[in-house]
């Protein structure tokens, strides 16, 4: 399973790559990161059929994961990927607009990867 996580925290490539070490090394998941939402749309623009689960922070600079989120849903409607969204806030505001636009998960910060992982695990 093939995982874009969209974050502008930098670390968060060196935390998945920790949380998931046995996943990639028994080749069940793969992790592919950008640190924007720009940076997303870009990456999907070549790899959209091989991504089947988006992780996307809400809150980020320049695009936020909400737009980046309604971008995906605009452009793709045919073969969406599954979105899941992480935030650090409890917002409802944000939660209503992710929902309206497609999200289909959501997670908070700091991420409870005990339950990600059960989440995966489900998709796998």
């Amino acid at each position: 399973m093939k995982i874009l996580v969209v974050d502008d925290e930098l670390d968060i490539k060196t935390l998945f790559q920790q949380r998931f070490r046995r996943e990639i090394r028994n080749g069940e998941l793969n992790f592919d990161f950008a640190h924007s939402g720009e940076e997303a749309l870009s990456y999907l623009e070549t790899h959209f059929s091989e991504v089947v689960l988006i992780l996307s922070d809400i809150n980020m600079p320049g695009m936020s994961g909400i737009e980046l989120l309604r971008r995906i849903r605009t452009d793709r409607p045919s073969a969406p990927p599954t979105v899941m969204m992480i935030t650090a806030y409890n917002d409802d505001e944000n939660f209503n607009q992710a929902k309206k636009y497609g999200a289909d998960d959501f997670l908070t910060k700091p991420i409870d990867f005990a339950n990600l992982k059960q989440k995966l695990t489900h998709s796998l």
